[in-house]
């Protein structure tokens, strides 16, 4: 079978098959495999018959990656987009949109899903993440009958159990569709910190016949005895230039740019090398370009003048930040990096950079690997450790996959390689080994009831539907015993609570109720915000500093210039008769947002602001965006539930126009 002139394999025929008796598919299937082509097929399928298509991504950043290659092959008036940042062709027969946003459309009963045929959802096992995870079970639940789904994800290894809830819930076939073979063979190996380039095997041996330092040698016995324990003399193969060679690790181990050296001496590049820290990515990047460059002068002169081109686009005074002149430095030695902290600007110019074959090495997080189809020859992780907020933990195999999945291009590589950083005196090879073996983590439901979602289900459906929807959650699903109570328990404990507050009464919501169903976050607190007495006593600058405070979620390395900040000791004061409304905010959460947001609401450059903070560009950019998206909810709540409120609407649009404007507003 053929599509679009490609020859289409096994998995892609059989899920087509599906598709076309009217099933939904589950689709499993190794990173590299041609997943995206199931979705082309019902996308063009669902043309043909004058119906419409959602395209659902975890990131706003693959949301807008899709909707440039959808435009490329369907026309721009065929394809919308809606994310939080911008809402663009929303009638459009194809819109791509965050899951957020679906969820959002199903439970306000948007009108535009009339004639909705499927839904895809990318990276679908984000279903099984703690924070998000909930959203995306709600747009299965929620979403019409006849709707079909197409669910891709690299590896599902409960992809039965998971189907088989969405056929008991929709009452339509589902199958599973796996694909376990990789269109280019995955080679793990491993990178030891005092040998070089190794495999599992090599390593094993190498600690069986104690060829590494001990502790209280390489240490300088700072560990005394214990650390030395069980340790013997040198055996076997291990001659004397080898001792000559521990002796020299114990000094200096190999770094990263030996490892990238030994990458380009066998041929192994390009490389993805994945480092769990953003100030490491810009760190390696600026050490590996002092030490090599990779492009001859010509390819160089075109790096830099393509980035000078891509950056004359924008804000003149982000040439002039320090993170992209080391960019463009090494973006002429054929290096870069990539972390969700750069401004969108610098991202789009390494993406397209590495798109263009001008990249030997990218330093990047984990971020680069959700979604972004920019395979590399080789993937290396600086750690097969992370930190997760929590604690130093080793990454899950559905982690490790989803990076090291990047490995080997599809028409170019026979191989592609996987190399973890390790140092074996500290490792943990048992996990290492597991870790390796494949992916048989199963997708576990995170879900749970909020406020919204409670509201939303007694304004628009009867307490029968409400019985059933609540025992339709993957949790009841997978759970056994009384714990398949716990969702009613939960919705039951909320009502109260709701009830208690004034938002309902019976089965009717009242005027709070109605507001606090249009907020889909911190609808509670901004419920009371902006039902109060207090709304009419705001402040355009008052309002975004509201916002601010809610969203802003603090960061360890982030540091604020402290300046005077009236703006909050004012608002803090007209709070304090709110006791309910006062412990929401700490004072000094918001005074020292405010230098920051003054300055860029009364008209100063983004460069004044990185003066102001040691927040990364690309995290002040989202954040702005963030800020307009809470006031983008309350905006929509003010006009459908007190549309006489004309000088707040005013004030909640003067302060997203403040907001709004320069490198914050997304460019189609």
């Amino acid at each position: 079978m053929h599509f679009r002139g490609f020859e289409l394999d096994r998995f892609q025929i059989e899920a087509i098959d599906y598709l076309d008796k009217g099933y939904s598919v589950v689709v499993s299937a190794a990173t590299g495999t041609g997943k995206t082509v199931i979705a082309d097929y019902v996308i063009d399928k669902s043309f043909k018959e004058g119906k419409k298509v959602f395209y659902t991504a975890p990131i706003k950043a693959l949301s807008n990656q899709k909707f440039s290659e959808f435009k490329a092959i369907y026309g721009e008036e065929n394809v919308g987009i809606l994310t939080g940042d911008v809402v663009y062709n929303p009638e459009a027969p194809l819109v791509i949109m965050t899951t957020e946003i679906y969820r959002n459309m199903l439970l306000a009963k948007d009108k535009s899903m009339g004639d909705l045929a499927a839904v895809v959802f990318d990276e679908i096992h984000y279903l099984g993440d703690a924070e998000r995870g909930t959203v995306w079970e709600e747009c299965i639940i929620f979403s019409d009958p006849g709707v079909r789904f197409v669910c891709l994800s690299a590896t599902i290894p409960n992809a039965k159990q998971f189907a088989n809830w969405i056929q008991s819930i929709k009452n339509h076939p589902v199958e599973v569709v796996t694909e376990k073979k990789r269109a280019v063979p995955l080679d793990h190996l491993f990178f030891d910190v005092h040998f070089g380039v190794s495999t599992l095997a090599e390593i094993r041996a190498r600690k069986r016949e104690q060829a590494y330092p001990k502790y209280e040698e390489a240490f300088g016995g700072r560990f005394g005895g214990r650390a030395g324990r069980g340790r013997g003399r040198q055996h076997g193969r291990y001659t004397q230039s080898h001792q000559r060679e521990k002796k020299e690790d114990k000094r200096q181990k190999l770094t990263h740019v030996d490892l990238i050296r030994q990458l380009q001496h066998k041929g192994m590049l390009s490389c993805i090398y994945f480092c769990f820290s953003r100030a490491n990515t810009e760190k390696k990047a600026d050490e590996l370009s002092h030490r090599t460059g990779f492009l001859e002068e010509e390819r160089a002169r075109k790096a830099r003048e393509f980035a000078e081109m891509k950056l004359a686009t924008t804000d003149p005074s982000i040439a002039s930040l320090d993170t992209t002149r080391l960019l463009v430095r090494c973006l002429e030695r054929g290096i870069a990096f990539h972390h969700a902290g750069l401004l969108p600007i610098l991202k789009e110019i390494v993406e397209q950079a590495f798109a263009k074959g001008w990249l030997s090495v990218l330093y990047a997080t984990e971020t680069f690997a959700v979604g972004i189809n920019l395979p590399a020859r080789t993937v290396c992780f600086d750690s097969l450790e992370k930190y997760d907020g929590t604690r130093f933990r080793y990454l899950n195999t559905k982690e490790y996959f989803q990076l090291a999945g990047r490995a080997g291009r599809r028409g170019m590589d026979k191989v592609g390689y996987a190399i973890s950083v390790v140092d074996p005196e500290f490792a943990d090879l048992q996990k290492v080994e597991s870790l390796i073996a494949g992916d048989k983590e199963p997708l576990q439901s995170q879900y749970q009831l909020s406020y919204n979602t409670i509201l939303n289900l007694i304004s628009n459906h009867t307490p029968q539907e409400r019985d059933v929807i609540l025992k339709s959650s993957f949790y009841t699903y997978q759970m056994v015993g009384p714990h398949k109570e716990r969702i009613v328990a939960s919705f039951d404990k909320k009502v109260e609570r709701l009830q208690q507050l004034g938002y309902l009464d019976g089965e009717q919501l009242h005027t709070q109720g109605e507001f606090a169903r249009r907020i889909y976050n911190h609808e509670l607190i901004l419920t009371e915000l902006f039902t109060s007495t207090l709304r009419s006593d705001f402040t355009p600058f008052e309002i975004v500093l509201v916002a601010a405070a809610l969203e802003y979620e603090e960061k360890r390395m982030t540091t604020f210039k402290k300046i005077p900040a009236p703006h909050s000791r004012e608002l803090l004061n007209k709070f304090r008769p709110y006791k309910g409304i006062h412990r929401y905010f700490r004072e000094s959460n918001m005074e020292q947002l405010e230098p920051m947001l003054w300055r860029w609401f009364d008209g100063g450059s983004f460069a004044e602001l990185t003066e102001l903070t040691t927040m990364p560009e690309g995290d002040i950019v989202r954040f702005m965006r963030r800020i307009i998206d809470v006031l983008s909810q309350v905006m929509h709540a003010v006009v459908q539930v007190m549309p006489d409120e004309n000088q707040l609407k005013d004030k909640i649009g003067q302060a997203m126009d403040s907001i709004d404007r320069g490198i914050v507003q997304v460019k189609l």
